[in-house]
């Protein structure tokens, strides 16, 4: 069986139904195009909101129930039978989460992953907003293969990707928002961003897609914030680490197509769950 993937790259604006309708058309086009599974990317509801400590971004925190972006996005997965793994700014009681609702294709949440990493430096200040996650990293099988899902800093992490792997992941997916760094105008992160990732491909022979956002926001102008850009380059890898697709910092789509059945025998060939050695790793 073939399974076709699809990762959203677009540029956001202040409104909030303005964003959600964009990303709706996003997800149309790619269900058009034959993907299953179609990711947005981080936070896709507003502006990137965490490159200042501003209290009044909480007013956007809501139960997984209650998201505005989740309640879209589970239409949409309804009518086009299709899946999408859904990023929202949860709140659970007093906590708030960068979180992840997987909707199936009948428009039911499978459950939600809560971001393990949390990043906190100049333009990415989350550790203001998001609690770390509780929810243990989660692969979600579907009828086209099981999904494995971090979320932007996640991406960083080899053991992220292992752990999503020993679950049996067939792919794994990151939503993310990622771009300038405040401290240095010159510094370009991109081509590191997206050979963390192709490592993780590598040394588990999967496939990664990751879908960023583009474009230049200031979320707290009235704060006297700045402007800050956010620099697209979303691809898809095959299992060898190797870019399928890419974009540079236009709109648009990645889309790719996997047998996972047999990328499950060319990871088996491989050896590297075989040979791994977990009783030498005492950190």
């Amino acid at each position: 069986m073939i399974t076709k993937v699809a990762g959203i790259q677009m540029a956001f604006c202040d409104d909030s139904q303005t964003n959600i309708g964009r990303t709706a058309e996003w997800v149309e086009s790619a269900a058009k195009q034959g993907a299953q599974v179609v990711l947005p990317s981080e936070l896709f509801q507003s502006v990137y909101f965490c490159t200042q400590q501003q209290e009044h971004w909480f007013e956007q925190a809501r139960t997984v129930g209650e998201s505005p972006a989740v309640i879209a996005m589970q239409k949409l997965a309804k009518g086009l039978k299709i899946y999408i793994p859904c990023s929202f700014f949860e709140r659970e009681g007093p906590h708030t989460y960068n979180s992840l609702a997987m909707i199936d294709d009948r428009g039911e949440i499978m459950g939600v992953y809560r971001k393990s990493h949390i990043p906190d430096g100049p333009g990415y200040q989350e550790k203001y907003y998001f609690k770390p996650g509780d929810s243990g990293f989660k692969v979600w099988p579907t009828k086209y293969g099981n999904l494995g899902v971090g979320i932007c800093w996640d991406q960083w992490f080899p053991e992220a990707a292992r752990m999503m792997m020993l679950q049996g992941a067939d792919i794994l997916l990151y939503p993310t928002a990622i771009g300038s760094e405040p401290y240095d105008a010159a510094l370009d992160t991109s081509s590191i961003w997206r050979r963390a990732m192709q490592g993780h491909a590598v040394s588990n022979a999967v496939p990664v897609l990751a879908a960023n956002r583009t474009g230049s926001e200031n979320a707290n102008a009235k704060f006297a914030g700045r402007e800050q850009s956010y620099y697209g380059h979303s691809f898809i890898t095959d299992p060898m680490g190797a870019i399928s697709q890419a974009l540079k910092s236009e709109q648009g789509l990645v889309v790719g197509e996997f047998d996972f059945e047999t990328i499950r025998n060319y990871r088996s060939s491989w050896g590297f769950f075989r040979d791994r050695r977990s009783d030498l790793y005492n950190l």
